[in-house]
């Protein structure tokens, strides 16, 4: 058993200090609940900004925060680092990696992990880009990737080393397609003096017949004029079917010679043990209202990428989306206060602020609810929002400076393959 003490006040377990998790938290302080968070981390990490951590634009550190930093001062709040792995629903206890805790409310904010759609293969060999870890993992495999380019025997041997192919032509796939292309054309040439690098070939693989497709038609040809000016080789209608540690072979019957697959074309919930089949859809996420509780429980809700609940204008349920999740749970919170109040709850309607992507320098696309635009100004607004989005004072500095620095130098000092002593 977990030992929390038990108070007078009623006991709120989150599990997942996401986006979701965190906002709740957060909107749950000086409320009379005792609120105990779950999370396989001990930290907040900024999900937007991996693919600038797997370019070798940002530290891990920058785009992570302390969660103990941020609760330090939350009377009555604890947290508990372990992994969730079931749940007792007759008992409301939650069975974890460290013993076992008794809830009268539980939140499910664990979020969703990459999805290869059952391809075994590609599983074992793409890199998902889901966690601060994986993009660093990425960072070091495109890094030891060029090394190994230079004492490569043949140009066909140099050419698996030096093309990388990105699945997934949604905003990840699109950002961090940009931000290689950019590392390669201002960056790897003062690296490499020795290596040729007009001859790495950067692939961005979509299945639909364009990218972002969430966004309008317009927005998308945009980004994919912005993606081949920067020497992208955009391939929509394409499917990646197989790949092994020399080739990915797609729908075409063509191959690519590459051993780095990024894999950002699809996510699913993840899934703890113990709820009722009847909860799960087909993407594992789970069935919930509009007040976001679990179908089938009363004191069991879910938020975040981990929910799915259908509005007239989102019969398929929502996007998952961090402005989704920061919107259900300060509902949420809402609700759970006015609970204890007897007061009349709320129900939950998503308002849509927008979606943007940033391509490289200078070019980002961005879609408010009633104007669209692209370029520059695009991408300053891409640049503030990110910042301001930032947990943490200290982080936000250090990405700013980053990115001015970047910016007037075309250059970053990041480009460190650290790998746990157990790597090649």
């Amino acid at each position: 058993m977990i030992t929390i003490p038990r108070i007078d006040k009623k006991r709120i377990v989150i599990v997942g200090c996401g986006f979701a998790g965190l906002k709740l938290a957060r909107k749950l302080h000086n409320s009379n609940f005792q609120v105990i968070i779950i999370d396989k981390n001990n930290f907040h990490q900024f999900q937007p900004l991996f693919y600038q951590v797997a370019s070798a634009g940002l530290e891990p550190s920058a785009i992570s925060f302390p969660l103990r930093k941020i609760f330090q001062h939350y009377k009555d709040f604890y947290l508990r680092k372990a992994n969730v792995i079931r749940i007792n629903t007759d008992k409301n206890e939650l069975v974890s990696s460290i013993g076992i805790l008794q809830y009268d409310i539980l939140v499910l904010a664990h979020g969703a992990k990459t999805s290869f759609f059952g391809m075994d293969r590609l599983e074992h060999c793409a890199k998902s880009m889901k966690s601060v870890v994986e993009a660093l993992e990425i960072r070091n495999s495109i890094l030891q990737n060029f090394e190994d380019a230079l004492s490569a025997p043949s140009p066909e041997e140099r050419n698996q080393y030096m093309n990388i192919v990105v699945v997934g032509g949604g905003p990840s796939g699109v950002e961090i397609s940009g931000a290689l292309a950019e590392m390669r054309n201002y960056i790897l040439p003062k690296d490499f003096p020795e290596l040729d690098c007009s001859k790495i070939n950067i692939y961005l693989i979509e299945g639909n017949n364009r990218l972002l497709g969430t966004m309008s038609e317009r927005t998308s040809e945009k980004a994919a004029e912005f993606l081949k000016k920067l020497g992208i080789k955009v391939l929509t209608s394409t499917v990646v079917k197989d790949c092994d540690e020399k080739y990915v072979f797609i729908n075409t019957s063509d191959k690519i010679r590459s051993n780095i697959v990024i894999w950002t074309a699809g996510v699913k919930a993840n899934r703890i043990e113990g709820l009722n089949s009847n909860c799960y859809s087909k993407s594992e996420r789970l069935l919930v209202d509009n007040y976001n509780r679990i179908t089938g429980y009363d004191n069991i809700f879910a938020i975040g990428d981990v929910a799915l609940m259908k509005e007239e204008n989102y019969p398929n349920g929502h996007p998952q989306l961090a402005q989704v999740a920061i919107q259900q749970a300060s509902l949420l919170a809402k609700n759970l206060k006015n609970s204890i109040k007897n007061k009349p709850l709320k129900i939950f309607h998503y308002h849509d602020l927008g979606t943007m992507a940033t391509i490289g320098r200078n070019l980002a696309v961005v879609e408010l609810p009633y104007i669209k635009f692209q370029g520059l100004f695009a991408w300053f607004v891409w640049m503030f929002i990110h910042l301001f989005a930032i947990v943490g004072v200290k982080n936000k500095m250090l990405i700013f400076i980053n990115w001015v620095w970047n910016y007037f130098t075309y250059d970053q000092s990041l480009r460190l393959i650290i790998k746990p002593k157990d790597h090649n």
